[in-house]
């Protein structure tokens, strides 16, 4: 059985001097955390991990995943499956749009198991410190799109290529299978709090207890093939968003011939 938060309490750190990293991550939050996640993980969703030795164990990289289920519990189970999967046990950093960081209460607890706003200086810096990062290239495009379009990829924004490339990093593409499923929306209302771009109205009120698969890919080295100012050539990057997107969709169509059922 694992042990969670021995896990969270062996995490390599970088100590500002008060408790917290530079961007408020605290380890302590992050054991608190996983003792309660660990059972929707193991209990809720099941969650079968493919592939993770694909995950780099030590310096930097980009975790770039599908994104859906209208509620980001597919972030929340690729942070989980990392930490189990990874020796030492590392946290893949979720990068999130800025408005999470604008949410009252919900903001100051993302800070503190790792979540980081989406501004080029953080994305630089953890990638300097040798971080892992989580990035949702679809953006909310991919938890707003309808149930009838589920599994297929909107168009991939190049934010996390032109990176890789200047910092020379590999990409891990990450396919997540059932979170289309867990809880599909009905309607959205053009309400915008706090920078969120709608209010989204789902059923049921909670995620249903699918069956979650995460597969990931074989290192993208973008960084054998290109030297860091051509991280500036438009063409180079659109052509390295769309290999990333394709290796992802493989890995989807994968995970989806391989499944048994949505539950199962």
């Amino acid at each position: 059985m694992t042990n969670w938060r021995a896990l969270a309490e062996r995490l390599s750190f970088r100590d500002t001097g008060h408790g917290y990293d530079v961007f408020g991550l605290k380890p302590q939050w992050v054991g608190h955390s996983v003792e309660v996640l660990r059972h929707v993980y193991e209990k809720w969703f099941r969650v079968t991990s493919h592939d993770a030795h694909h995950v780099p164990t030590e310096g930097a990289g980009i975790l770039a995943s599908n994104h859906s289920g209208t509620l980001p519990v597919d972030g929340v189970m690729i942070y989980l499956d990392v930490l189990k999967h990874t020796e030492p046990p590392r946290i893949a950093r979720p990068i999130a749009d800025h408005f999470v960081s604008m949410l009252p209460f919900i903001g100051t607890y993302y800070a503190r198991v790792g979540v980081v706003g989406g501004s080029r200086g953080n994305f630089r810096q953890l990638l300097e410190q040798g971080e892992l990062l989580m990035v949702f290239p679809e953006g909310v495009p991919g938890i707003s799109k309808p149930f009838s379009e589920r599994y297929k990829l909107r168009k991939w924004r190049v934010g996390h290529v032109e990176l890789a490339i200047r910092y020379q990093v590999p990409v891990i593409p990450v396919a997540v299978i059932g979170a289309e499923e867990q809880m599909p929306q009905f309607a959205r209302l053009p309400i915008r709090m706090f920078g969120a771009p709608f209010l989204p109205l789902f059923f049921p009120p909670i995620p249903l207890p699918v069956h979650y698969h995460i597969y990931y890919g074989e290192p993208i080295a973008f960084h054998e093939r290109y030297a860091p100012e051509q991280a500036d050539e438009p063409d180079i990057l659109r052509l390295a968003a769309d290999e990333v997107q394709a290796a992802v969709q493989a890995l989807i169509e994968r995970g989806l011939s391989e499944r048994e059922g949505v539950f199962r």
